[in-house]
């Protein structure tokens, strides 16, 4: 949408608004709307103000002031409000200054483009991550000084076969086995579907939709691969309609990695590719068709994972899905079919224009913008230091022996382990000046305080059960 276009349709009566939306530190959008009356060229000579210190993770109260400026690209009438509301993504400003703001991540992951532009063997970073989800039919949950629980509940959940629904049909999806039962076991296709309607309205490219392994309406809506900073706009977009639609079916949806015990938890593979102009810079001759270059990138991944997992995988609840012994992609190896490797290089086609490598440890609790921009700074740093990613593992990393496992390092196991390491190798991410330390010391700071430390303080409901009576 060119700004000629955008006066056009604010002025033609057919919108009532304009929301103004931008990402919070965390990957949380925030907004707020404008009656179409107060829309002037102002907003993009300049800007919208607000208060940057009722952000989180963003300025202190004696330096609240903030600015954002619209970005029409991507714009798109809100498919949930009343009134007709034309949406705007825009980019944070410092208001004194007038340069983008570093804990913006949208700035961020436009910095990562242009670092990759700048060194001149490729100009396009594309990404097509799969985000999975859960989809209950309700949500309880409550703490304080004497008391802690949660409770989730869907239809299909294979410990509701006995629930009075008068009458109980008895299709609930068994344990582990959501993938890929038709209805009526699956119970959630016109909701996904509706999903899918919206996205594509919004102009999200979308290629297809399934229910996932776990039982309780998991879910994955897989999008086509586009630009970095372009994807992580389409997260941000597909997250809104996810919980939106979901709410509408009187359904509510979490991207929470682990909130069932004992059944699969939700991941976000990303599949990463660099190219130069019409050229896959990631075909080769190599292992599994790949290029050097494409190795030297899963070499650099694997070198900085336990850094780039502060990013994505950034929650206390991300690691109660990464435990070693189950399915999760723990293990730091690469290899061309096998889905136990935290990197696997996908063998569907032998066209290069398919060669990618498929990172599988991340989650979709993470903000897109900087989950792909560390991968990114990681793999170029890998390119730039021709870091040999090691003998490919092709084989069942779950059936190995302890003494040959042992050699075959992990992801971290805690969000603690993730952010020691992200303070301790961070180089590789502030070249360019991409990431700041600005916003690494912020965003350690604030997870050490306000995530690591809570969960730590607070007794868990299971320690009763394993400790009360000793």
């Amino acid at each position: 949408m060119t700004k000629e276009e955008f006066f056009k349709l604010v002025k033609s009566g057919e919108v009532r608004f304009v929301d103004v939306r931008f990402c919070d530190l965390f990957g949380t959008w925030q907004h707020f709307t404008l009656p179409v009356e107060e829309v002037s060229e102002g907003i993009f000579e300049d800007g919208l103000g607000f208060d940057g210190s009722s952000i989180r993770g963003w300025q202190s109260i004696h330096m609240s002031d903030m600015l954002i400026f619209p970005d029409l690209d991507g714009a798109f009438i809100d498919p949930f409000f009343k009134d007709p509301t034309l949406v705007v993504m825009c980019d944070v400003v410092d208001p004194v200054t007038k340069e983008p703001y570093s804990r913006d991540p949208r700035y961020v992951a436009k910095k990562a483009e242009a670092y990759l532009k700048s060194l001149g063997f490729a100009n396009v970073a594309y990404f097509g991550p799969e985000l999975e989800f859960f989809i209950f039919d309700d949500v309880r949950f409550g703490y304080d000084k004497h008391y802690s629980y949660h409770q989730v509940d869907s239809i299909e959940g294979w410990w509701n076969t006995d629930r009075d629904e008068m009458p109980n049909l008895g299709y609930k999806i068994n344990h582990k086995e959501g993938y890929f039962p038709v209805p009526p076991h699956d119970q959630m296709q016109d909701v996904r579907s509706d999903m899918v309607k919206t996205l594509i309205d919004l102009g999200v490219h979308i290629e297809v939709h399934h229910h996932e392994v776990a039982t309780a309406g998991q879910a994955e809506i897989d999008m086509r691969f586009a630009p970095l900073r372009v994807m992580g706009d389409n997260v941000m977009k597909y997250k809104y309609v996810v919980k939106n639609v979901a709410k509408q079916h009187g359904l509510t949806a979490t991207f929470m990695p682990k909130p069932v015990f004992e059944d699969n938890g939700t991941g976000m593979h990303v599949h990463v590719s660099l190219w130069k102009d019409d050229t896959p810079l990631f075909a080769g001759s190599e292992y599994a068709g790949f290029s050097e270059l494409g190795l030297h990138f899963i070499g650099g991944i694997l070198k900085h994972a336990h850094a780039i997992c502060a990013f994505t995988n950034p929650t206390t609840n991300s690691y109660r899905r990464l435990v070693p012994g189950f399915e999760a992609p723990v293990r730091l190896a690469y290899s061309s079919r096998n889905r136990s490797a935290a990197c696997r290089i996908p063998m569907y086609s032998p066209n290069p224009k398919t060669k990618r490598v498929e990172v599988r440890f991340p989650d979709p609790t993470s903000c897109g913008y900087l989950a792909f921009s560390a991968l990114l700074m990681a793999g170029l740093d890998g390119i730039q230091n021709k870091i040999d990613p090691g003998e490919p593992l092709d084989k069942d990393i779950y059936s190995l022996p302890p003494e040959e496992l042992a050699s075959v390092p992990q992801t971290p196991g805690s969000l603690e382990e993730a952010i020691n390491a992200l303070e301790k190798d961070n180089e590789f991410l502030r070249k360019g000046d991409v990431f700041t330390e600005d916003l690494l010391e912020t965003y350690i700071s604030y997870k050490r305080e306000n995530e690591i430390d809570a969960i730590r303080l607070r007794p868990h409901p299971y320690e009763f059960a394993l400790y009360f009576g000793v």
